[in-house]
Formats: structure tokens, sequence, C-alpha cells
């Protein structure tokens, strides 16, 4: 037994710290994460830090933190960031490798890991922690939208917990009843309203988005982001992952998920019920509500997070989507329609083609171009394996760049 279990076991009172791991612990995410656990070191204690390869960030985290373990997926950042901490002094061990990212999401002294490295990267390690029987807190979509019901099967089986973060999700998961597992309809739940800002051209022509460019697809209204993420935003391709993502956490169709767009975001998602009822969570546009309500659920913590001040907000607005200017919507319920490996080409295919737009390759509307074409052309398998999923996501970015070198600007 460590001493604190000792101690604990001698007083019924003393809370024994959770292990976390933090997965994309130097990434947005992964920040507001450790602000929020700074707030409770009586709860919360950490065991490892994990990131791809900002070791000049996770050496001031691993100073402030002092976790046992520090991994980064690239080597050399690793060793660098090993001689950094021998000369402050700290026992960190330092690991590398993506192996390394798999073994601290399954280590024994764990609980509790966020997972929150952005991309198909992520899903090995959000995976291993949902086998070992971990509460996972999920902020990487890719973990569902490229194998759902292999996820979701391994959280069955392994009796873990699988707690929502990012925002939307977490919104919904507060507004369903405690029994939504048995079925949306049989719990009296008529429809999931997922809310979205709308990006930086909610309003803008359609006629010329094929004009735009990437430093304005960047610029989003509300926050300011990493370039793929918010090019996802002004495409409205990530309402899309996270209308498959709110399917599989909460066991909906896509005819069941309506996405709506609040320019706001103050309404962070909805659920309509049966009889007319609309519950609906709401606050303050930051990250750290969703993160202290899924490490401390079903409690509340602090999170820092001010309280919502609703008559300075003092208007909120909705409307539904333009199918014109966000067609990369109807593409994700296509693809979420189709199951199967679909979802995991769909984001591939986009991962992709973003890039090629960031990189002044192809224009903006060529995007949900490239993602169709790969859609229908691609045969859809069973999402039955990791590697029967890997292999989807290698086909259709195999596809897609081949697609768009014959569609690019300058054609090769």
């Amino acid at each position: 037994m460590t001493p604190a279990s000792v101690a604990a076991a001698g007083n019924p009172g003393v809370r024994v710290p959770q292990g976390i791991t933090v997965l994309g612990s130097t990434g947005s995410i992964g920040q507001s994460t450790l602000e929020v656990l700074a707030l409770h070191p009586q709860r919360f204690r950490v065991v490892a830090l994990c990131a791809q390869r900002n070791h000049q960030r996770l050496l001031e985290q691993c100073m402030q933190f002092r976790p046992e373990f520090a991994v980064l997926a690239d080597r050399t950042a690793a060793e660098t960031l090993r001689l950094a901490l021998r000369q402050a002094g700290l026992d960190t061990v330092v690991l590398a490798g993506k192996t390394a990212l798999v073994e601290m999401a399954c280590h024994p002294d764990v609980q509790v890991v966020m997972a929150a490295i952005v991309g198909a990267a992520g899903l090995p390690p959000t995976l291993a922690a949902a086998q070992a029987g971990k509460r996972v807190l999920l902020a990487n979509k890719e973990a569902l939208v490229m194998s759902g019901p292999l996820f979701l099967a391994a959280v069955r089986e392994s009796g873990a917990e699988l707690l929502p973060v990012d925002s939307e999700h977490n919104a919904i998961f507060q507004s369903l009843p405690v029994d939504f597992a048995r079925g949306l309809q049989a719990s009296g739940v008529e429809r999931i309203l997922l809310t979205a800002s709308g990006g930086p051209f909610r309003e803008r022509d359609p006629l010329t988005l094929d004009q735009v460019t990437p430093a304005e697809a960047c610029r989003h209204p509300n926050w300011v982001m990493g370039q793929k993420i918010s090019v996802d935003s002004a495409t409205m391709m990530n309402k899309g992952l996270e209308m498959i993502e709110a399917c599989w956490l909460f066991h909906a169709d896509p005819e069941q998920v309506e996405i709506v767009i609040h320019p706001q975001s103050v309404v962070h998602s909805m659920v309509s019920y049966v009889d007319g009822s609309v519950l609906a969570q709401l606050g303050n546009a930051d990250m750290r509500t969703p993160i202290a309500h899924a490490l401390a659920w079903p409690e509340r913590i602090p999170s820092g997070v001010p309280a919502l001040d609703l008559v300075r907000v003092g208007q909120l607005d909705f409307q539904a989507p333009d199918q014109r200017r966000f067609p990369c919507i109807a593409l994700a319920y296509a693809a979420m329609r189709l199951r199967g490996t679909a979802p995991a080409m769909l984001n591939a295919a986009n991962e992709v083609a973003v890039q090629a737009f960031l990189d002044l390759q192809i224009r903006f509307t060529t995007i949900a171009q490239a993602v169709d074409a790969c859609l229908q052309a691609l045969p859809v398998g069973a999402a039955d394996s990791l590697e029967a999923v890997f292999d989807a996501d290698e086909r259709a970015r195999a596809w897609t760049r081949d697609w768009l070198g014959r569609h690019a600007l300058n054609p090769r």
C-alpha cells in the first residue's frame, strides 16, 4: 500500500488523490486540464504528462506538477527534455515513442485518463485506456469517429467510464436522463440539438467561398484555435464529426441529432423531450467547465470559470445551417448512415484536404469536393479492429492525395 492509502485506511475521512494521465498536456485542452487540477491537489495526482514534441512547455509543466513520468512521442524532443529535467534536478522519468503513450494510458497507478491528443494519433492510447477500465475523459473526436463500435465495445467489456469533454457533448450528457443508455425514445428523448457557432462564414455569400483564404478561414469570430480545427469550424466539418461522436456516445441515430447554429456560444447544446420540454446547458465559453464536470462526476467542483451573466449576454439567437454554405454537414450525415469505415474515411480525407488548403494547393470549396469524391470512390468495410480502421484511414489519405494532385490550383 502507498503511504496515502495507509493514511486513508486509518482515517475514512481522508480522500486518496486519483492518479491521472494527461494525453496531450501541451495542447489547449491539456493546459486547461492542468489549470483545473491545480485547484484540487487533494483530489488528483498527476502521474504522467504526455505530448507530441513540445518539450519546452512540457518542461514547464513538469516543474509545476512533478509527475512521475513525462512522455514525448518524438524521440529527439524526449532526449532534450530528459537533459533539461536532469539539469533542473527533477527525477521525472522521461519516456519516448507511441508505445510509451499507451503504457501511460494503462498505468496501474492511473485511474483517470484525459484523452486530448488531436487526430488519429490519439486513438491507440485512448483505446488502450478504455480497454484497461480507466475513467476516460474524451476530448479526442477521432476515437469515436474512426472506431465507434470498437471503442464502445472496449468500454463495455472492461467496465471503463466514458465521459465527454467536448463542450457540446458534455452539455448533452448533463441534459440527458440518467437512463439514456436504454435508448433515447425509451427515455422520453425526441432529439438532440447540437449547437454550433457557425464559424467565420455563417453569413457569407456561398458563391464567394471559393475565394476564401486560409487567413480568413482561421479567423474564428469567438475563439483563437489551431489552424486545423479553425478550418473545420469554417466548413462546419467539425460539427459533422461531433454529430457522429454524439451518435455513438448517446446511442442515437443520425436523424435524432440536429445541428443548430447559435452564434453566441452560450448554450452549449440541448436535449428535446417528447413532452415538449427542452433542457439546455449554458455557460461561459471556457473548456475548464466541462473538464471539471468530467473530472469530478457525479460531484461538482470549482473550475475557475466565472458564473454566466445572462443579463450581460442579453440575447440568444438560433438558426438552421445553410446546406449550400456548409456541404460538409451532409457528408458527415451520409458517412454515419453508412457506418463501418465510412466515418474514418471521412475524417482522413478531410484532414488531407484541409492541409492542402492551408498549403495553398486547393481552394476552400475543394475540401468538401475531395471528401465527397473519396466517400463515393472507396468501398466501406467493417470497423471491427484497429487494423481495419487504420487501413481504411491510410487508403482514404492516399486516394485523397492523388485526387487533390489532379484538382490542385497548379496540378502536377
